[in-house]
């Protein structure tokens, strides 16, 4: 673990985020106190999208067929 002031995590910011990005932590200290550490990400796993953010596939009437007389038809289907 690599311990360092504030002004020094700024000064360096670009080689810490290496040692990080090798799997070291940085511990960074303000007026002498830890206030951050910085570790590496363990086994990042994609930001799963919210189902109803998901790309959908538009409904598709078939001509002359109203959008009213398509849900009615749908909710008669699914009632049998």
């Amino acid at each position: 673990m690599h311990i360092l002031p504030l002004t020094e995590f700024r000064a360096n910011t670009s080689a810490m985020l290496d040692l990080v990005e090798r799997g070291e932590t940085v511990r960074i200290l303000r007026h002498g106190k830890a206030v951050a550490d910085l570790v590496p990400i363990q086994d990042a796993q994609p930001v799963r999208v919210p189902s109803w953010k998901q790309p959908f596939e538009p409904i598709r009437l078939p001509m002359g067929v109203s959008l009213s007389q398509a849900v009615l038809d749908e909710r008669d289907d699914n009632a049998s």
